[in-house]
């Protein structure tokens, strides 16, 4: 009897690495992008339950979490990646800073976080990037 497959679940954050931010503004934008996943699900509801995930979410949700932070050059890197991520019928949460700590208070996109999904739907789109 062959064993069942376990689906192999991500996400993916890319990270614009032209910003030169701050070890730590890196780590905050990109939970920003991770967490964008679930609070915009809370904010367009009053509550949420795991109905209301794809199975792929709920296998992420349940299993690992596993994530993976990659990095592109320029927004409009980041923002092709989103494009590309969009057309593919990804979820896509992009992040743009307000630039109260950095920027010179400009609004600027820093990153985006792809997914969760299967792995084999969104190597297509960010298998090419270097890791963080």
């Amino acid at each position: 009897m062959a064993e069942a497959q376990v689906p192999n679940i991500k996400q993916v954050i890319v990270m614009r690495h032209d910003l030169k931010m701050r070890r730590g503004k890196q780590i905050a934008q990109g939970a920003h992008a991770s967490m964008s996943f679930l609070t915009r699900k809370l904010q367009s509801k009053s509550s949420i339950c795991m109905d209301d995930f794809t199975p792929n979410e709920q296998t992420w949700i349940m299993g690992s979490f596993a994530k993976v932070c990659v990095r592109c050059n320029s927004e409009e890197e980041l923002m092709a990646i989103h494009d590309k991520a969009i057309e593919m019928g990804l979820a896509v949460h992009l992040i743009t800073d307000s630039g109260r700590t950095e920027f010179h208070g400009q609004p600027t996109r820093t990153c985006l976080a792809i997914g969760p999904d299967d792995a084999s739907k969104i190597d297509p789109v960010t298998g090419h990037l270097e890791l963080l």
